[in-house]
């Protein structure tokens, strides 16, 4: 089907298809694109003659999906565009290859494995992305499966995680390719059981929420990222913060996104009256930086109670690499090259004491910091059942368009997984409530200050992916894989 263009011809018209499969990722939300495109790189996989046309020809088509999809990646070098503006082409070209070359690999080894199969590219596909979210400490983001959050297929995410959608997408994309050509019947056939399995799994109703579930204050300061540390404004945002938390009836619990104190909490620790005065006794959530005895910096979420005690202090685990800290930082650091968001040269340390946390009149909370709730297999809730999902995230460094709706889009997935409701404060926005079946029920849109109350929903039973997690897909990948293998000189296509 392409043999017949001239060679950069081919290899544009699958950068061009691997776009049109990334408009499915919030904000556009487009699924039925993602299939379509899916599917006619299934269709041309056919008509390829080895497994090196195999690999190009899928490296160019993820090619086209990241660097739409992850577009919002030059967002954060632009805040001190002066100093790392120059990067900015350059991380959205290393991650869009980066990220393209996992699929590059299933390409390789299905054209290898099992020359022309649909199925073996299909099963191979689902594979690499879930490499993608373990290698090199894992980026889960723009997964596949991703585009199914805003529909009821989001909820099969309860059962098999987010890989589990992703497989949903490649067995939809492989049912279009078998009806253009051409076992229409089985294509069919699969599309129908679908559609049936996402009526199933149709959530209904959201519960009436009980009249005594606990109110929680989301307070968004909106302060640009590029003031938000700048000494002449951080007295304004945190005076921001304490006007919002302070107004109106008393809230069970406040929560401010995350680094919402623009000091060290060494420094603020012993005089915290105006946080402990705008909470008026109520548990007070914020994100700030801490260092400690050896001086390592940590960002990290803490608990206020009455009097302004902290009672409970969680440091960000998963940190976001050449962000927060950078391989080799201390050395690196003196030729200039520091993490974004780093504190000193070698950036920040990783926390080591997992959640849950206790949160006074609630029960108990998972803390999660920005970029940990993309994370759907380090999500640790302990051996009690905790009350909610709790996250805290600076989305200013995304910008205003995809970065912010893609992060939100992720939370609702976990919220889904866990059966939690997930409390989810950004500085800049989308702070929203998230009821246990991801919907959100409350929320504060980018770009705006202002602080919402909104009551807490209910805790679902505990889903099967709390206990199974990620094995039963990987499993089935790879029994699929081999009985692939195994009949391998069949075109069973």
């Amino acid at each position: 089907m392409l043999d017949s263009l001239p060679g950069w011809a081919r290899l544009g018209v699958l950068f061009v298809l691997g776009v049109g499969a990334a408009l499915g990722q919030a904000p556009l939300d487009l699924w039925p694109a993602t299939i379509a495109a899916l599917a006619l790189l299934l269709v041309l996989h056919r008509d390829v003659a080895s497994p090196r046309i195999a690999a190009w020809r899928v490296w160019f088509f993820g090619l086209g999906y990241f660097a739409f999809a992850l577009r919002w990646i030059i967002e954060p070098f632009l805040v001190d565009a002066a100093r790392h503006g120059w990067m900015a082409p350059f991380a959205l070209v290393f991650m869009a290859c980066g990220a393209a070359l996992f699929w590059a690999v299933a390409g390789w080894i299905a054209s290898r494995i099992a020359p022309r199969s649909q199925l073996m590219l299909a099963l191979l596909l689902v594979a690499s992305e879930m490499a993608r979210s373990l290698v090199l400490t894992g980026f889960p983001w723009a997964l596949l499966g991703h585009i199914w959050v805003p529909t009821w297929m989001a909820q099969a995410s309860a059962i098999g995680g987010p890989h589990l959608l992703t497989g949903v997408t490649l067995v939809a994309a492989l049912a279009v390719a078998r009806i253009v050509r051409p076992a229409w019947r089985s294509g069919a056939a699969t599309l129908l059981a679908l559609l049936l399995v996402a009526i199933l799994l149709r959530p209904g109703a959201a519960p009436q929420i009980a009249a005594d579930a606990p109110m929680v204050r989301l307070v968004q300061p909106n302060a640009p990222q590029h003031q938000k540390w700048d000494a002449i404004y951080r007295d304004q945002f945190v005076n921001r913060l304490v006007a919002l938390s302070g107004q109106g009836d008393r809230p069970d619990l406040i929560v401010w996104p995350e680094t919402a104190v623009p000091y060290l909490l060494n420094e603020v620790i012993d005089d915290l009256r105006p946080l402990d005065e705008a909470a008026r006794g109520a548990p007070l959530v914020f994100g700030v930086q801490r260092v400690d005895g050896a001086g390592r910096f940590y960002n990290a979420l803490v608990v206020m109670e009455l009097g302004g005690r902290i009672t409970a202090t969680y440091d960000k685990q998963h940190l976001v690499p050449f962000g927060e800290y950078i391989p080799f930082g201390d050395l690196l650091g003196r030729f200039g090259m520091r993490g974004l968001a780093a504190a000193d040269g070698g950036g920040f340390a990783a926390g080591t004491l997992p959640g849950p946390i206790a949160i006074p009149g609630i029960g108990l909370a998972v803390p999660l910091i920005c970029y940990e709730g993309i994370f759907a297999e380090e999500i640790v809730t302990g051996p009690d059942r905790p009350r909610l999902l709790l996250l805290i995230t600076n989305d200013g460094w995304f910008g205003q368009a995809a970065g912010p709706h893609q992060h939100l889009a992720q939370a609702r997935l976990r919220a889904i997984e866990q059966g939690l409701p997930m409390v989810r404060v950004g500085n800049t926005g989308i702070s929203a409530m998230i009821d246990a079946r991801g919907r959100i029920t409350a929320a504060l849109p980018l770009g705006v200050d202002g602080a919402l109350d909104a009551p807490l929903p209910a805790v679902r039973a505990a889903p099967p992916y709390t206990a199974l997690g990620d094995w039963p897909v990987g499993l089935l990948l790879l029994l699929g894989i081999a009985i692939c293998a195994i009949n391998r000189k069949r075109d069973s296509d």
